[in-house]
């Protein structure tokens, strides 16, 4: 028995190594986005295993006492492992299963020089039509075209300044057309989502539309309509 807290803290301690490695290794390209979900969930599955040992050891009060330096350590890095994989499911349970998000989804703007690139990729580039549109509007029902107060050629010019504070990679810069074309990079697994803005005239004034779709995966677990919102907040914040 006297064992047993060190086990506990080995085994959340790998729990919380295995979710630690989990995205990094996607997004240096170690393995597969899908090899990375199994080890999240490997890691919550060892983070169980470390919170059951380490019950076990507070129920021993000669172990609760003489082993805390282990037991301690091995709870926090348990909880760890448990709660972030758990969060993550929790939020992706809240939104549809969709990763094709759009401010017109009546007539969503297009992609044309990433249209190469996406083909590489499973998810396409054309819009999935109508039961996705009713899936976003349920969803996200804040999302919708954005209006500024000012011609179109400003109104362009804004809209790629903040597209380039975002972050993005541009990949395409057509005034004339009124688009431009981006690809954003998630943070922790490297998933690269891809962007394309329009902006129209509307007499004096600018129309734009956003829309933000995954390459790979059926969920984006809400990802691409807040990337639709930072932008749209920014862009607005510039006015």
């Amino acid at each position: 028995m006297r064992f047993l807290p060190r086990i506990a803290f080995l085994v959340a301690l790998a729990g919380a190594a295995l979710l630690l490695i989990s995205g990094p290794g996607v997004r240096l390209e170690l393995w597969e986005f899908p090899t990375g979900f199994r080890m999240m969930r490997w890691a919550t599955f060892l983070g169980l295993g470390g919170l059951a040992l380490v019950l076990i050891v507070v129920l021993v009060p000669g172990l609760r006492r003489s082993a805390i330096g282990w037991w301690v350590p091995a709870l926090l890095l348990a909880a760890v492992s448990v709660y972030l994989p758990w969060q993550a499911l929790e939020s992706a349970r809240q939104v549809p299963p969709i990763h094709d998000i759009t401010t017109d989804t009546v007539d969503p703007p297009a992609f044309v020089a990433l249209r190469e690139v996406r083909a590489r990729y499973p998810n396409p580039s054309d819009y999935p039509g109508e039961e996705v549109a009713r899936q976003q509007r349920e969803a996200y029902p804040d999302l919708d075209t954005l209006r500024l107060a000012e011609p179109a050629e400003r109104g362009f010019e804004r809209a790629l300044d903040a597209a380039r504070e975002m972050g993005w990679e541009i990949a395409a810069v057509d005034p004339e057309d009124g688009r431009i074309e981006a690809t954003a990079t998630t943070f922790w697994y490297g998933f690269r989502d891809d962007v394309v803005i329009r902006v129209r005239a509307d007499n004096a004034e600018s129309l734009v539309d956003v829309r933000s779709v995954s390459r790979v995966g059926r969920s984006d677990a809400g990802a691409n309509a807040q990337r639709i919102r930072s932008y749209l907040e920014r862009l607005e914040d510039q006015g």
